[in-house]
């Protein structure tokens, strides 16, 4: 082979590699692209566009100089939402909440999803996976009136109760320290079915003969549990894990909201950036200062998944995400 022939060979080959770009797979499958291209331009105006109102957080705001005529004032609104206490309080509330929202919930999933696929009898094993994944379609307007009924201070069940046992009624709408129990005990009661369904696919799909080898071994049912189920929910608890993780910072606007709502007795202990930035735009219209908050939370949150899946990457990298 000449040298000639040889940087024509070469020359097509590179040619190859370039044709088989972008382009090329676009005129190979634009079948297949057309199809993706509205869900394409519904993230692109939906998520992308509105990040241009990001440069409210560097601004305050005024409605006749719209969103470039607004005075520019750099980190202003950052250096008020932490001087006055409030970022620390909101991110404090925030974390902690949903911490504790992934905590209770998976651990109480986890038990449930066991308990089941112990379970013999099939007719009682479907009602009650359909009983506990009920709640799941109720929504927080409903979950605010079931609430409420429970523990108004006049007509409210508990009370009621309390004063047919010669009790005193307690004023749990004033009390921000039974929020905190409040807030994860309904959220973990609505979401513990659909939560239990997932770890409950995965028990299923668990081999038999892990079971019946341990089983032969003299192991009982607990031992079997302990060393073979649980070992066998780590993949699907560290994925729904970092799921959590991403949104952490978001928190539950639609429970805190409905369950709260403007009650400001009980906002130190239950504020988070959600309600923060959804009564900035409601009730003061300082666009400025939630925007500010809502990018520090977006920020938060990004740096929060990206250190977590780094750490469990570099531990197992078959259980991060990307």
């Amino acid at each position: 082979m000449t040298r000639s022939t040889g940087h024509i060979i070469a020359g097509r080959f590179t040619s190859m590699i370039r044709k088989k770009g972008f382009f090329y797979e676009l005129r190979k499958n634009k079948l297949l692209f057309l199809m993706i291209a509205p869900t394409l331009i519904f993230f692109f105006i939906n998520s992308y566009v509105p990040m241009v109102g990001i440069y409210f957080a560097f601004t305050r705001f005024d409605f006749n100089g719209g969103l470039f005529g607004s005075p520019f004032v750099g980190l202003a609104n950052f250096e008020f939402l932490w001087k006055s206490g409030v970022l620390w309080t909101l991110t404090r509330n925030t974390v902690a909440y949903n911490l504790a929202f992934i905590v209770f919930l998976n651990v109480t999933a986890i038990f449930c999803a066991i308990l089941l696929s112990e379970m013999t009898g099939k007719f009682f094993k479907k009602l009650t996976q359909s009983v506990m994944f009920l709640p799941y379609f109720i929504s927080f307007v409903l979950l605010n009136a079931i609430a409420y009924n429970m523990f108004n201070y006049d007509t409210g069940f508990v009370n009621t109760t309390l004063k047919s046992w010669g009790s005193g009624p307690v004023d749990i709408y004033n009390t921000p320290s039974s929020w905190v129990f409040l807030l994860i005990m309904f959220y973990v009661w609505k979401n513990v079915g659909y939560t239990m369904v997932i770890y409950l696919a995965t028990i299923t799909g668990i081999s038999d003969e892990y079971y019946e080898a341990a089983t032969i071994d003299g192991a009982n049912i607990f031992q079997r549990i302990w060393f073979i189920t649980i070992p066998m929910l780590k993949p699907t608890f560290i994925i729904l894990l970092l799921f959590a993780l991403g949104s952490i910072m978001k928190g539950q606007f639609d429970l805190f909201y409905q369950l709260i709502g403007n009650n400001g007795i009980l906002y130190n202990a239950t504020d988070i950036l959600d309600t923060y930035v959804f009564r900035s735009l409601k009730v003061t219209f300082d666009i400025g200062m939630a925007t500010s908050a809502g990018l520090f939370q977006s920020i938060f949150g990004f740096v929060l998944i990206m250190t977590v899946n780094y750490l469990i990457k570099k531990s197992n990298d078959e259980y991060a995400l990307f």
